[in-house]
C-alpha cells in the first residue's frame, strides 16, 4: 500500500496539472515539439540533436526514492504545497505527452508496484496453456487502439447503465477477437490487490507486451496511465480497422489517420508471425477469377483443401505455417516466398516497392524487425489515449462503473 504522503502527492496531481502544463509546454517548446521517440529512461546526459536544440533527461516521479526524498524535503525545510508540487511534476515534461496526457512506465510504482508482475504471470499461464492466447491479447490491443484510441473500449458488452452497442459485434471483432475471459482474470486479480487503480487499457497494452515477449518475440518498456472509456464504437469499429480485403491504400489511409506510417504498418503487420486466420478472411483469393492474386500455387491449393469455395469459413488456419507459435521473422520471409495467408499480407510485398524493401529487410535480420516492432508498438499504444479527469478506471473491463 502506498504511504500517506505518497497518496497525498498523488492526489494533488490531477489539480495540479493545469498549472504545471503551460510550463511543461514552454519546455517542450526548448526542447523538441512533437517529439515522436520516447525520451531514454536511461540517459542522464543531453543529447545534442540539430539545430542547437537538446533533449532532456526524463525523471522517475513514480520511484519510491525520488518520493521519499520529494516528501522529506518538504517535511524538513517547511517547503509549500506548491514548491514541493513543482519539484515533482515538473520532470513529466519529459515524458510522452499525448493529447495533454501523460503516459510513462512507472505510472504504477507507487500506487500498485505489483501490477506489472501479476498482469505477465497471468497471461504466462494462458499462453503456456494455449499458445494460441498469445497472437489473441495482441489482437485485442489492435482492434482497441483503431477504433477510438487505446481506452479499452473493445471490452464493454451490450447494454449496461449506459446502453452499450458493444464493438464485439463489428464485422472484424465477431466470432473472431478473444482473450476477454483472461482479461476479465487479470483485472480481479489487480482489484484484489489494488482496488480501482489499474485501467482496463493498461491491462490491454501491457498484455500485448507479455504476450509478443513470452512468445520469443521482443520486449519494451510499456507507457502507462490510460483510463478507461465510457463508452463504445461499433461504426468505428466497422469502419476503422483494416481489412484483410482491403487496397494497400486504404489499409495506408487507415493507419495514417491514427498517426502511424508505412513504417509501422509493416512492422506491426509482422505481428502475423503467430496466430491463425478464419478460411472466411482469405476465401476471396484463392478463388478470384482475376488472376491477379500473388499467392504461391502450391501453397494456394494445399488452403483450399480445408477452406472450400462453399462452407468452413470458420476453419483455422496458421498465419505462418513454419514456426506458427514464435514471435520471429518468418512471416516476412512467407512474403518473398509468395505464401502470405491474407491478402493485406501478400500485398506487401507485390506492389509498393517502399514496403517490399521493408519486407526483405526484416526478412534478413530479426533484430531490426523486433526493435522497429517494439517502437511502432509503442506508437500505436499512444493513440489518443484517456488520461487525466477523463474517463474512468473501471472496476470490472465489461462494464463502466455506475
Amino acid at each position: 500500500m502506498p504511504s500517506t504522503g505518497s497518496s497525498w502527492l498523488r492526489g494533488e496531481f490531477a489539480a495540479a496539472n493545469a498549472i504545471i502544463d503551460s510550463f511543461c509546454h514552454h519546455l517542450k517548446a526548448v526542447g523538441e515539439p512533437g517529439e515522436e521517440e520516447e525520451i531514454s529512461r536511461v540517459s542522464t546526459k543531453k543529447k545534442k540533436e540539430g539545430e542547437g536544440k537538446y533533449r532532456l533527461p526524463p525523471c522517475n516521479l513514480q520511484d519510491s526514492t525520488v518520493l521519499s526524498k520529494i516528501l522529506k524535503m518538504a517535511h524538513s525545510s517547511g517547503m509549500t504545497t506548491a514548491m514541493v508540487l513543482f519539484m515533482a511534476l515538473t520532470p513529466l515534461c519529459f515524458s510522452k505527452i499525448t493529447n495533454g496526457g501523460y503516459l510513462y512506465p512507472q505510472f504504477y510504482y507507487q500506487s500498485c508496484p505489483q501490477a506489472t508482475n501479476i498482469v505477465r504471470s497471468i497471461v504466462a499461464r494462458a499462453v503456456a496453456q494455449e499458445p494460441r492466447m498469445a497472437a489473441s491479447l495482441l489482437r485485442l490491443h489492435f482492434h482497441d487502439c483503431f477504433v477510438k484510441g487505446c481506452d479499452a473500449s473493445i471490452l464493454l458488452d451490450d447494454g449496461g447503465s449506459r446502453n452499450i452497442i458493444s464493438e464485439k459485434g463489428s464485422g472484424p471483432n465477431r466470432d473472431s477477437v478473444r482473450g476477454f475471459e483472461i482479461v476479465d482474470e487479470i483485472k480481479a486479480a489487480l482489484e484484489t490487490a489494488c482496488p480501482q487503480i489499474v485501467s482496463c487499457a493498461d491491462i490491454l497494452a501491457l498484455a500485448a507486451r507479455d504476450s509478443t515477449a513470452l512468445s520469443g518475440g521482443p520486449n519494451w518498456e510499456v507507457p502507462l496511465g490510460r483510463r478507461d472509456s465510457f463508452g463504445a464504437s461499433l461504426h468505428g469499429s466497422n469502419h476503422n480497422i483494416p481489412a484483410p480485403n482491403n487496397t494497400f491504400q486504404t489499409i495506408l489511409t487507415k493507419f495514417k489517420l491514427k498517426g502511424l506510417d508505412i513504417i509501422d504498418l509493416v512492422a506491426l503487420s509482422g505481428s502475423h508471425t503467430i496466430g491463425n486466420a478464419r478460411c472466411s478472411s482469405f476465401k476471396q483469393r484463392l478463388y478470384s477469377k482475376t488472376g491477379s492474386d500473388q499467392t504461391d500455387r502450391l501453397f494456394a491449393a494445399q488452403l483450399r483443401t480445408s477452406c472450400p469455395e462453399s462452407g468452413g469459413d470458420q476453419n483455422l488456419f496458421f498465419l505462418d505455417s513454419v514456426t506458427p507459435m514464435k514471435f520471429d521473422n518468418g512471416y516476412f520471409k512467407n512474403l518473398m516466398d509468395s505464401k502470405g495467408v491474407l491478402s493485406s499480407d501478400q500485398i506487401l510485398f507485390s506492389e509498393i516497392q517502399e514496403t517490399m524493401d521493408l519486407v526483405k529487410e526484416y526478412a534478413a535480420n530479426e533484430d531490426v524487425f523486433f526493435k522497429q516492432f517494439a517502437k511502432s508498438m509503442v506508437k500505436m499504444g499512444n493513440i489518443s489515449p484517456l488520461t487525466g479527469f477523463r474517463g474512468e478506471i473501471r472496476k470490472t473491463c465489461r462494464n463502466v462503473n455506475g
